[in-house]
């Protein structure tokens, strides 16, 4: 009877062991998996800034050139202006919403100004895992070692009319010759 229970706590040893190397294989793939979906987090949230970003580079844009007829074009002084153009009897808003910074969570951006520039970036210092490959409008990102230095910026042109007021009337865009219809 004895040998039997030796052969017993043997296998039981073994068991135990196996248990131990399957659980400690698991944490590492548990583990693994955690890193891929935070990196895939990140590269979502990258995404989400870049679309932000743009979105208030083209309401920026669309505030400077629907100054109402007779009045100058400016920028807005403020993020909430984008939201609430009072410059018309009906106030129009080129915003939809101020988004949520992706990076940190809150609402918190910033709004920079540089001569005759307007822009927002992130509040953020985190380091970026985009370096490269960004789209044409916003390549000034390359290298960039903070989300905080991706300025979303719309610049206006610069041209003789820039500072005058806006056309009372819509000039009226040339018409096409059409080619007759063949039948």
């Amino acid at each position: 009877m004895g040998r039997f229970a030796h052969r017993r706590k043997d296998s039981l040893g073994v068991v135990l062991l196996t248990l131990m190397i399957a659980l400690t294989l698991g944490a590492w793939a548990t583990l693994g998996a955690a890193q891929m979906w935070e990196l895939e987090r990140r590269r979502d949230q990258e995404q989400e800034l870049l679309y932000d970003g743009e979105q208030f580079i083209k309401a920026i844009q669309r505030f400077y050139y629907a100054a109402p007829p007779g009045q100058l074009r400016r920028l807005p002084l403020s993020l909430e202006e984008l939201l609430e153009d009072n410059r018309y009897p009906v106030p129009v808003r080129h915003l939809r919403r101020i988004y949520v910074d992706p990076i940190t969570g809150r609402p918190d951006w910033v709004l920079e100004r540089t001569g005759r520039a307007i822009g927002v970036h992130s509040a953020s210092d985190a380091k970026p895992l985009k370096r490269a490959n960004f789209p044409l409008a916003l390549s000034g990102f390359e290298g960039k070692l903070s989300y905080g230095e991706w300025v979303f910026t719309f610049v206006p042109p610069l041209r003789a009319d820039a500072g005058l007021p806006a056309p009372t009337a819509r000039p009226s865009l040339p018409t096409l010759p059409t080619k007759p219809r063949q039948r």
